[in-house]
């Protein structure tokens, strides 16, 4: 008899998972696709080089203990530069050979890639392609999403019309993994979606 309540107990709770409506399932953006096949066969490659790990490795060994207050001064810094036209620390990175090479392989993506850029793991610039707005992206999404929140997935911000160019771009970010497997940055791309 306590059997066939059990099995009357499993009959009620399946019809009413089946006969409950489901949640909606939110599809992702045409695009989203689109994009991280583009990251994952284009992108990806060009990060996963001896030169990018290598100059990522230096400057987490470099900024092993830096405080929140010290990359606050430093993008504060790096900010007010941009704003004066008075690129000191912009130059500095953009002279770096990890820069030179992000900006070549920027230049080879025939319009795809606006901005590309790597970051250590505090969430700081490593190398650039062209001037960020800013130098530290761990108060972002693009960080907050990736290398704070210990994901191995391609985050795709919200896709936007640029006003200059009327380019709709979205950013894509990514951890980078040294040799070992260890995460160790991020890599960042704005993508040009109408050039795909």
């Amino acid at each position: 008899m306590a059997r066939w309540g059990h099995i009357r107990a499993v009959v009620t709770v399946g019809l009413a998972a089946f006969l409950l409506p489901l949640a909606p399932v939110r599809a992702e953006p045409a695009y989203v696709p689109l994009v991280r096949d583009y990251v994952e066969k284009r992108i990806r490659p060009m990060v996963e080089t001896p030169l990018v790990l290598k100059a990522i490795a230096e400057q987490n060994a470099k900024f092993g203990d830096v405080s929140e207050m010290d990359m606050r001064v430093l993008d504060e810094t790096y900010r007010s530069e941009v704003d004066q036209h008075h690129l000191q620390m912009v130059k500095l990175l953009l002279d770096k050979s990890i820069s030179h090479y992000l900006k070549a392989e920027q230049d080879a993506s025939q319009g795809v890639i606006i901005e590309f850029f790597v970051t250590d793991s505090h969430g700081l610039n490593v190398g650039q392609s062209t001037i960020t707005a800013d130098y530290w992206q761990g108060d972002e999404e693009k960080y907050l999403q990736t290398f704070a929140n210990g994901s191995r997935e391609i985050f795709i911000d919200r896709a936007e019309r640029n006003e200059s160019t009327q380019n709709l771009e979205t950013q894509a970010s990514f951890v980078v993994m040294d040799e070992e497997n260890r995460p160790i940055g991020v890599a960042i791309v704005t993508i040009a979606i109408d050039a795909l």
